[in-house]
């Protein structure tokens, strides 16, 4: 491991890195709990939604020229249907509200408080504005019972509980992707952590 770079990207720039994203995503996803198997295509046109947001956000680590790990943020108002469902739902004011993306680091990375920094970067960002109260992710349910559930798997709600994040059993969307070894997409629960950007 060499000398990690950090570097930030806004909205359209993100374009130029979606490959390597896309590349990261996959390799970070096949991992439980998520088992994603995702393609390269899929994915660059999941990231357009980030390029076409004028405050749209993403942190990115590179050991040397490698893209290492990634983390992104965006209003709202500017994801994807699925994704604003749940609060479209209820009476909050989603213009308020940042969305978190994936935080995603390379196991051989992981445990240098890269974790922390992608919280940190993203919840100053979306202070920048002013505007927004509220950050929030989500994060795919598979239950404590599921086969391919690794012995030593460590879920990251300690984490996110100590981020001041709180998980919101009521907000619950669903995504389709094929997991590992299948072809076919199947729905999958995500359930939402918020914290107020006030905490």
């Amino acid at each position: 491991m060499g000398s990690l770079l950090f570097r930030t990207k806004k909205g359209a720039e993100i374009a130029s890195v979606f490959d390597d994203l896309a590349n990261l995503r996959i390799t970070v996803f096949r991992d439980y709990p998520y088992l994603y198997a995702g393609s390269v295509a899929y994915e660059k046109e999941y990231l357009k939604t980030y390029a076409q947001s004028e405050r749209a956000f993403l942190f990115a680590v590179y050991d040397g020229t490698n893209l290492v790990g990634a983390t992104t943020a965006i209003p709202l108002v500017d994801e994807t249907a699925e994704i604003r469902r749940p609060f479209e739902q209820t009476s909050e004011d989603i213009s308020r509200i940042f969305y978190f993306g994936e935080s995603i680091l390379l196991p051989a990375y992981r445990g240098l408080g890269l974790g922390h920094r992608f919280f940190d970067e993203r919840e100053a960002h979306a202070c920048s504005f002013g505007t927004f109260k509220t950050t929030c992710f989500c994060a795919v349910e598979r239950g404590e019972n599921h086969p391919t559930r690794p012995i030593n798997y460590r879920p990251n709600d300690n984490f996110w509980l100590k981020r001041g994040y709180r998980k919101q059993e009521l907000l619950r969307s669903t995504m389709d992707w094929p997991d590992i070894g299948e072809s076919v997409s199947t729905p999958k629960v995500m359930v939402y952590w918020i914290r107020d950007l006030a905490n």
